[in-house]
This record gives structure tokens, C-alpha cells and sequence, in this order.
């Protein structure tokens, strides 16, 4: 519940300063805002998120702290992938896929040396943690 409130928080200052602040978190990689449909309800939902540049792309991380389920943003995606995010002070429209196999295996060590909580997540976890590309539109 208290990590909820924090990225409540977090998503109406970066949303309230047009990505002023909240880009940046110390200590943290740079955070986007992804915005997202519900798969079922059709509802519209933005949720920060840890990213990685990757050329003109980001990579998001389908952690969710290590959970046995991929979070709801994740399957949202699949369901919607064309969508928005907000990078700083840019929104970029992007397409979502999820990377394969063997593109998973390249990006994974960035994505652990941008934030060594993700080896952890990886190991508390049964399931392979799937890596997003965004790719701009």
C-alpha cells in the first residue's frame, strides 16, 4: 500500500511539472510514465516505470518485484501495444513488443547493470521476466 501511494505520488508530479521532475528519482535509472489500456476493461491507466535507452527504443522491465504473475500494464500492452509515454519532458508515441529470446539474453545484463534489483526479482521468481521494447512511431 505504501509503495502504491509513493508511485501515485511519483506519476502526479512528474504528470503536474510536464516531466520537470520525476525523471530522475536518486539512486534510480530514469522513470517514464507509460500510458496503457486495460486489456478487458478498456480503461485508461498510466503507470511509472524504470527504463533503459536502447537506441532510439526503451526497455521496460516486467518485474513486478519478482511476483509470480507479469503485472497488468504487461498484458495491457499485448492486448494494446500502440500507446504513449512520457520521458522527461517528451511524450513519444511507441509500438510495445515484447523482445525474444535471444534479444532478451543481450539486453538483460543492461538492464541488471541499470538496476541490480532485477537479478533478485529474476531469482525470487519461476517465470523467464519478460523485457518491453518501445519502439517510436
Amino acid at each position: 500500500m505504501l509503495l502504491r501511494g509513493f508511485f501515485g505520488a511519483h506519476e502526479l508530479i512528474y504528470k503536474g511539472t510536464g516531466g520537470r521532475i520525476g525523471h530522475r528519482v536518486p539512486g534510480l535509472p530514469p522513470m517514464l510514465l507509460l500510458d496503457h489500456v486495460g486489456a478487458k476493461s478498456g480503461t485508461k491507466r498510466t503507470t511509472p516505470l524504470v527504463y533503459i535507452p536502447h537506441g532510439d527504443s526503451m526497455v521496460i522491465v516486467a518485474s513486478k518485484g519478482g511476483h509470480p504473475k507479469h503485472p497488468a500494464w504487461f498484458h495491457n500492452l499485448r492486448a494494446n501495444p500502440q500507446t504513449e509515454v512520457q520521458a522527461g519532458t517528451r511524450r513519444i508515441p511507441v509500438t510495445a513488443r515484447v523482445a525474444g529470446d535471444e534479444e532478451r539474453d543481450r539486453l538483460w545484463p543492461k538492464v541488471v547493470d541499470a538496476y541490480g534489483g532485477y537479478a533478485g526479482y529474476q531469482k525470487r521468481t519461476g517465470r523467464k521476466i519478460p523485457l518491453v521494447v518501445l519502439d517510436p512511431r
